[in-house]
């Protein structure tokens, strides 16, 4: 198949979808990098590339609408109470592990995430 084919059919897929096949083309790359990488750095790299899964990602962002548009209802308050938890800790362990990879690299934290295409977030 194509790349031009690839994109044509990623095209017909729901957000859900595309997400979660963006997510499975990022372990298939870790997975193929792993294969000439130190274990330890293989690992930190899957969990680097982990990423938020879809179904948590997709709740969040129901109840954050929902919350916008002050229609969120106390259960519900308390679900993205805790979903924003789960997302806060993934995150957090995705930057551990890219502290320890920039380490046993011995770069910093900056020069790593610039070698691996990772955007620093702004809340500016």
């Amino acid at each position: 198949m194509s790349i031009d084919e690839l994109i044509k059919a990623a095209n017909q897929l729901s957000e859900t979808d595309l997400n979660q096949l963006l997510h499975q083309i990022v372990v298939l790359r870790a997975r193929r990098k792993t294969s000439i990488l130190p274990e330890e750095e293989a690992q930190l790299l899957l969990k680097i590339n982990q990423g938020i899964p879809s179904d948590l990602r997709t709740s969040y962002q129901i109840l954050r609408e929902k919350r916008e548009a002050e229609t969120l209802d106390d259960k519900e308050y308390e679900s993205l109470i805790q979903l924003s938890n789960q997302i806060e800790q993934i995150g957090a362990q995705r930057l551990e592990a890219l502290a320890k990879l920039a380490q046993l690299r011995q770069v910093s934290l900056l020069d790593l995430m610039e070698t691996l295409g990772i955007q620093s977030v702004s809340y500016a």
